[in-house]
């Protein structure tokens, strides 16, 4: 008996390791890779130490909740067969988290790689957007990451579905912070030329 709760506090310990760097969130895999039996993941649920948040993803309960627990949970959400989680958010919701503009998007949007494939249908929650991003176009959050303030804007000048006013001030509010500026918009090899010049122009009005 002993040593079985000594087993068992191990894994606890190690879950919490795990989970204590994606703000309490884990996944299925890294649970069993913790310690605990695949056919016991119910039980921890049922008993209270887990919440389930969506399907092979959990929320340690006695965790503090999160500032951004759907952000979290829906990049767990779309890990490969590794358990990496894939997605990064992107276009407005990216605008969101930096809080640029008065945007308020109903739904996440997402960037994941071309080759991206899930069994499941999407959430209706997110709006997944296929492309390839580098690592200086990312920014790791807690638990998630996101696309940063420079790259959300050329993906919405590219993309052509939001307001030049909304774009506008997501730029104008991202130069008075210090996210973006000339020098950074001028030497970003990856940004068409023409969506360049859209962003200078955005810098210019009003000023």
């Amino acid at each position: 008996m002993a040593t079985r709760l000594h087993r068992h506090n191990d894994s606890s310990e190690r879950l919490f390791e795990i989970a204590e760097g994606q703000e309490g969130y884990f996944t299925a895999k890294q649970a069993a890779a913790a310690g605990f039996d695949k056919k016991n993941h119910h039980y921890h649920v049922h008993s209270g130490n887990w919440i389930r948040a969506c399907r092979g993803v959990y929320r340690l309960t006695k965790f503090p909740l999160a500032e951004h627990p759907d952000m979290i949970t829906w990049s767990l959400w779309s890990r490969d067969r590794s358990d990496r989680p894939r997605g990064v958010y992107s276009h407005e919701t990216a605008l969101s988290v930096y809080k640029l503009s008065d945007l308020m998007p109903a739904k996440l949007h997402m960037t994941v790689p071309p080759q991206f494939r899930r069994t499941a249908s999407i959430p209706g929650v997110l709006v997944l957007h296929r492309g390839r991003l580098h690592d200086q176009d990312i920014e790791a959050m807690r638990g998630f990451r996101v696309t940063r303030p420079l790259k959300a804007i050329a993906d919405l000048i590219t993309a052509g579905y939001l307001s030049a006013d909304h774009l506008r001030q997501a730029v104008r509010q991202a130069v008075q912070r210090g996210l973006i500026s000339r020098s950074k918009v001028s030497a970003a090899a990856r940004i068409p030329d023409e969506v360049k010049k859209t962003i200078e122009d955005f810098m210019k009005d009003g000023w």
